[in-house]
């Protein structure tokens, strides 16, 4: 049987929600495909998570927010966010795409 195809920048839902898709997952990592249709994070919500992220928008664009402020992102950025480093997306476009890393760098 052959590899399955994974269309990166097809129609992944509905365009009045996100949708997260797994890719690839592992015992300390995890592959995501995030379609954004132009939704924020919730007012006042911030992630907090435990894992490293590393986050690239191949498509669209974004602004993330820090708490030491905002950065700006074109499609082919990426940025790497440490565990507990508070941060949310405050700006997103109709057509943004992510491909999210989210790993669990405690045993290095």
């Amino acid at each position: 049987m052959p590899p399955t195809i994974t269309k990166l920048f097809s129609d992944h839902g509905p365009h009045d929600a996100e949708t997260i898709t797994p890719l690839l997952e592992g015992q300390r990592f995890r592959l995501e495909h995030i379609a954004s249709y132009g939704q924020p994070s919730p007012a006042d919500f911030w992630y907090d998570q435990d894992t490293l992220e590393w986050v690239a928008l191949i498509q669209g664009q974004a602004v993330l927010v820090f708490e030491d402020g905002p950065v700006s992102l074109a499609a082919g950025d990426a940025v790497l966010i440490p565990p507990h480093c508070k941060h949310r997306v405050s700006e997103v476009s109709m057509d943004a795409v992510w491909i999210a890393l989210h790993a669990d760098s405690s045993g290095e």
